[in-house]
């Protein structure tokens, strides 16, 4: 069992952090279906998210690709709100967060897949600093909720201001490991926490992560990575479906 969780948390988070995107979003459906309740599965996912996206920050830092000033508003709102995500989620059913998880992947899927700006060529340069706290306040709280680390809610909204994609993901990696990190505590302090997969997930992830980073930038164009997220996310939405029912 921990060699199967090494090799999906790796390629989790290498695949996951072409778009800036915490793994989370597909490692926690996967632990749970190799048996692991969802409220161990979660802050399994949030610290995962937290290590994975760290070293993908890292680098991008090391290459001078982040916007810090986008990036800080995102930061302070989600930090806090995933605390407030993380706290509620007990007292929702098991089952409603499931739903809530579906709903999520499809939003995110279909932004990716389907929005379009009218000029692609011409990248927002603004700096709505309201909307971005908006944005981070809205991905917090889904952050601690569940489990997911927030970057699949700040991706599609960010597209939909006109940021450019590979712009958005290395922001989104930049964020999702504050608001990962404060739904992690939160739920560390309700005893929630296996510490060996944990240990486990985290050590693929960061390494994962990174490696998809440098892959990313190196190989890819702003399209084919927000296809790649895309239809990742459609597929976890529907098996996801067939969990419920």
């Amino acid at each position: 069992m921990d060699y199967i969780i090494f090799i999906i948390s790796f390629f989790a988070a290498f695949v996951f952090s072409l778009g800036g995107v915490g793994a989370a979003i597909i490692l926690i459906p996967i632990l749970v279906s190799l048996g692991f309740p969802i409220n161990i599965a979660k802050p399994i996912g949030l610290f995962y998210n937290t290590i994975s996206l760290t070293g993908a920050s890292i680098s991008n830092i090391k290459n001078k690709r982040l916007d810090f000033k986008l990036g800080i508003p995102i930061i302070i709102f989600s930090f806090i709100f995933a605390i407030v995500g993380a706290y509620i989620s007990q007292f929702i059913s098991s089952k409603i967060i499931l739903v809530l998880f579906i709903a999520f992947l499809f939003f995110s899927g279909f932004m990716f897949l389907f929005y379009t700006k009218k000029q692609t060529e011409n990248y927002s340069t603004n700096k709505p600093y309201i909307l971005l706290s908006l944005i981070g306040a809205f991905a917090g709280l889904l952050s601690g909720l569940l489990g997911i680390g927030g970057g699949g809610i700040i991706s599609p909204l960010m597209l939909m201001l006109g940021f450019n994609p590979k712009k958005i993901a290395t922001i989104t990696a930049f964020v999702v490991p504050f608001s990962s990190f404060s739904g992690f505590l939160t739920y560390w302090s309700m005893g929630n926490i296996n510490w060996h997969v944990l240990i486990i997930a985290s050590v693929a992830g960061i390494t994962g992560a990174s490696l998809g980073t440098i892959f990313m930038h190196k190989k890819l164009n702003p399209s084919t990575v927000k296809k790649i997220l895309a239809i990742i996310l459609l597929i976890m939405a529907v098996k996801l479906i067939f969990t419920i029912l």
